[in-house]
């Protein structure tokens, strides 16, 4: 891995906002109900990440598409807050920033997406002189950016061939597909991020070992992030488990996307395998103390 570069880890991908609106009480069609409060926070897997790993002293650009209005401002603002480089952030004068609305009730939610920008990234949008400038390319929200799919596994080639290690993680599909040419760009992934729900639908197997093994046979690294049980880590050397830190939990919001940023932190500083999955957990448990993605890295 490259170390006389100006950046740690590019991240790439989608940049919206989450609504977090408090004990909310059940929809009904023509009725408006009360809910006591609401919080307007950093959204998106991959922005997310990058603003954490920021607030862990990594060097940090992001490269997304946000629209040219408040909440497009808004997700600049907490970036830019984080010391995130925006220097190929894209602004579209044709699509809004995207938002999720999630409904809390106790550590319980349920979300609905209005994309927006969410899928506007393309390949060609990472140029090779920014890549060059980094030590890691992480992608998050892998099957929500469709226009990424047809070129993702060349980025991907691209920034190892410029000297960087890459790191994906997927997201769920919500097209129930679970492929979008995923695998391609596995073979040139050095640190896969699914969730254990995730892994085992990719890999088409019920046991999370056994996914875990065959996601390895793609992936160099596989981090299978299984919540409360910790996270499952694969790779040539070695197959170990580091178990969950046990925290009072409020929110789950952003939870695997801090892993991503504790684990990556200690990455690309050269840490073990075992060190990383460490730094993740605490990451991970550090984030849903908290309301929000980042708020607990403010």
């Amino acid at each position: 891995m490259k170390t006389d570069r100006p950046l740690d880890i590019i991240v790439a991908g989608e940049a919206n906002v989450d609504l977090l609106v408090h004990d909310a009480p059940r929809l009904e069609l023509g009725k408006e109900k009360l809910a006591p409060a609401m919080d307007l926070t950093l959204g998106g897997s991959s922005s997310i990440t990058a603003f954490n790993l920021a607030r862990l002293g990594a060097r940090v650009g992001f490269v997304g598409v946000v629209g040219r209005d408040l909440f497009g401002r808004f997700v600049e603002e907490r970036l830019r807050s984080a010391g995130v480089d925006l220097k190929h952030m894209l602004r579209s004068a044709n699509l809004q920033t995207g938002v999720t609305i999630w409904h809390l009730r106790g550590t319980r939610r349920a979300g609905v997406t209005c994309a927006g920008t969410i899928a506007a990234l393309k390949a060609s949008d990472v140029p090779a002189p920014y890549l060059a400038r980094a030590r890691h390319l992480h992608v998050g929200a892998y099957f929500l950016l469709r226009n990424l799919h047809p070129a993702a596994a060349a980025l991907f080639r691209l920034a190892r061939r410029l000297g960087l290690t890459t790191s994906l993680d997927c997201n769920y599909d919500a097209a129930e597909k679970w492929d979008s040419g995923i695998r391609r760009v596995l073979r040139e992934t050095d640190v896969f991020f699914p969730n254990e729900d995730e892994a085992r639908r990719i890999a088409g197997s019920r046991r999370i070992t056994a996914a875990a093994e065959a996601l390895a046979r793609l992936a160099r690294i596989v981090v299978v992030k299984r919540g409360a049980k910790g996270v499952l880590v694969r790779s040539p050397e070695s197959c170990f488990e580091a178990p969950a830190v046990r925290v009072h939990a409020v929110d789950a919001t952003g939870a695997g996307d801090s892993f991503n940023a504790g684990f990556l932190a200690s990455f690309v500083r050269g840490a073990s395998l075992e060190q990383c999955a460490r730094a993740g957990v605490e990451a991970g448990a550090r984030a849903v103390t908290r309301f929000g993605g980042t708020t607990a890295f403010e």
